[in-house]
């Protein structure tokens, strides 16, 4: 499902093209690989989603019944999720081995039109690996919550328990600590930035944001094997652990709460268990897996891990919002082509009573289940169904309750 492909050789077919007349071929002097993906999704919601209708919105809401969105239904393509990128292999530093990978989409603008998306940095870093110790330092999925729904939605469950969706600079520490020959356990300890207190943090409610500490501690065990992970993609064995984060903002409004220190925090546990193991650590053939992990977060609206940063912004002393989350699911592989996945999970506010604003989400809810069967070693096709709730409180006249069906095809092909 990639293509590995040396500095000579991309020389080669970049000379080979007639409409750019390089006067000196591109190469790279370390060891070069590019992948990604093409991915094509349709999708029909049964309520109006927006410009970014192919997947689930970002703040997880889902349109009350009586209003606009609500009452509209929703047919669309989209081939955003298209992912390019590449991976260095560069010379060793002090006995370590030294890498980088640099990976981006096409979610760049997503108010654009379908037919001129812009391309974005996801991933860009580099990392110095050793036996048993990683330093990785760059742009890389946010340390807190490992979890990351398998569905064919490119939101991946972070609205409604699984919040990994965030990509973030930060420097990580990975101390790998083996305790037999088959279990070990991991501490990954981070500093990363403050995406969480909102988007560049320019969020309209804090300002001032602190890096975040952020961490792991992980067991593994391959007393069982290996089943599929996301996507059917990564062979893991069975793991349980904890994960946790801390930071802090200050708050802007309202004027009598200017400049009030208010804390980020996160907390939760995260497993993932093999049930039928591979026949050689390779096979998905009669595999299947059980993952899940469960948190409670305050002021971590842009990852999702929270409905909004505060709760009573009106008030003078506003308080960070706190929220819980749950996820699960299964992945079964009953041949080696064909995956069946089935998961739910919930967002939630913590305390209700806090909550002063008109409809603020007290619960985000999905059930999915999705197929994926691979043609060949590069095509693979997938189709899923949604269900979305989203329950709100302190509401007006319209019914509290706003749902969502969405029945999603999608065609890839991986390079």
């Amino acid at each position: 499902m990639r293509k590995s492909i040396s500095s000579s050789i991309i020389a080669a077919l970049l000379c080979s093209v007639p409409v750019m007349a390089f006067a000196a071929p591109v190469t790279s002097k370390f060891d070069l690989t590019l992948g990604g993906f093409v991915k094509l999704d349709y999708a029909y919601n049964s309520v109006n989603f927006g410009n970014s209708g192919g997947l689930t919105p970002a703040t997880g809401l889902i349109a009350k019944p009586g209003t606009a969105a609500g009452k509209q239904e929703q047919s669309i393509f989209t081939a955003r999720q298209s992912r390019l990128w590449a991976k260095v292999n560069g010379p060793d530093f002090m006995s370590a081995k030294t890498s980088a990978l640099v990976e981006g989409d096409f979610y760049g603008d997503p108010a654009a039109a379908s037919e001129s998306p812009q391309f974005r940095m996801r991933l860009a870093y580099g990392a110095l690996d050793w036996a048993n110790t990683q330093v990785l330092f760059g742009q890389n999925w946010d340390i807190f919550g490992p979890m990351v729904a398998s569905t064919v939605d490119f939101r991946s469950g972070a609205t409604t328990g699984a919040p990994n969706n965030p990509r973030v600079p930060q420097i990580r520490l990975t101390q790998k600590l083996n305790l037999t020959k088959d279990n070990a356990i991991s501490f990954v300890l981070g500093v990363q930035d403050p995406n969480q207190d909102g988007n560049n943090n320019n969020a309209a409610t804090n300002y001032g944001a602190a890096v975040n500490g952020a961490g792991q501690v992980m067991f593994t065990s391959n007393a069982l094997g290996t089943a599929p992970g996301y996507f059917g993609l990564p062979m893991k064995p069975l793991t349980v652990g904890v994960f946790g984060l801390y930071g802090n903002s200050k708050a802007v409004a309202p004027a009598a709460a200017a400049n009030k220190t208010v804390d980020s925090y996160g907390y939760g546990f995260y497993t993932f268990v093999p049930v039928l193991k591979s026949a050689d650590g390779k096979s998905r053939a009669m595999t299947m897996s059980l993952e899940g992990q469960i948190y409670e977060a305050a002021n971590m609206a842009f990852n999702a891990a929270t409905a909004t940063q505060l709760y009573d912004t009106a008030a003078a002393d506003p308080n960070p919002a706190k929220g819980y989350g749950v996820a699960a699911q299964a992945i079964f592989y009953p041949t080696q082509q064909l995956g069946l996945t089935a998961g739910f999970g919930r967002r939630g506010a913590v305390t209700y009573e806090n909550y002063k604003q008109a409809d603020f989400a007290k619960s985000t809810t999905q059930f999915y289940g999705n197929v994926s069967y691979d043609l060949n070693a590069a095509v693979r096709v997938m189709t899923e169904y949604q269900h979305l709730e989203t329950a709100y409180g302190n509401v007006g006249a319209t019914p509290a309750l706003g749902s969502a069906n969405v029945f999603r095809v999608a065609a890839l092909y991986f390079f």
